[in-house]
């Protein structure tokens, strides 16, 4: 075992409490009974030697919704899907072309909340180096990845906000390079970064 996957299953064997697109906006009420839809993303490390990375995915252009945005690979869960698991796999076989039986799931995060009205399950995974993305261009404008160290240091992380309903909405950033990673994606990011974070603390 790799120390990539050693810290990493570390981080998912710890108990923390699920996460929201809200975390940051505290006076917003969100209503009693309000019906989410379930989704996974996949978290999917590439464990380089030197210096492992995240494979993250810029959404099309031509997409009704979030188009252009920097997102994991992922979807709503299907009746076909097992699992949270199952439904990333999937969908990441789906998007980018990744073979399940290159996958290493390691774990999962617990589930977030986004303003769209899904549960969504972080699934971390790891994927050993010489994997060749398929972007399905429907879907896909590109897949890149991001250096791990990157998003796991809270310290490039920032606060930022826009108008949503007239009102300030405050989101988490972790910007890289030409990529702008934000809103439901940055959030799942640094809940992964804080668990890495205090596990360091804890060695």
């Amino acid at each position: 075992m790799t120390d990539t996957e050693a810290s990493l299953r570390a981080a998912v064997a710890r108990a923390g409490r699920p996460s929201s697109d809200y975390d940051l906006n505290p006076e917003i009420r969100l209503p009693d009974g309000r019906t989410l839809r379930d989704a996974s993303v996949l978290i999917a490390v590439v464990d380089h030697e030197a210096s492992p990375g995240l494979i993250l995915t810029k959404r099309s252009s031509r997409l009704k919704h979030h188009p252009g945005q920097i997102a994991f690979p992922g979807g709503k869960v299907e009746d076909v899907d097992t699992d949270a698991s199952a439904a990333a796999l999937r969908e990441a076989h789906e998007e980018i072309g990744l073979p399940s039986s290159s996958v290493r799931v390691l774990g999962t995060l617990p589930p977030h909340e986004t303003v769209t009205g899904f549960m969504v399950t972080p699934v971390v995974s790891l994927i050993l180096p010489g994997f060749e993305p398929v972007p399905e261009a429907g879907e896909v404008a590109e897949v890149f990845e991001v250096p791990l160290a990157h998003v796991l240091d809270p310290a490039n992380y920032r606060i930022q906000y826009r108008r949503w309903r007239g009102e300030r909405r405050y989101y988490f950033t972790v910007p890289w390079g030409p990529y702008y990673i934000w809103g439901a994606t940055a959030r799942m990011l640094r809940a992964l970064a804080d668990r890495m974070s205090d596990d360091a603390d804890r060695g």
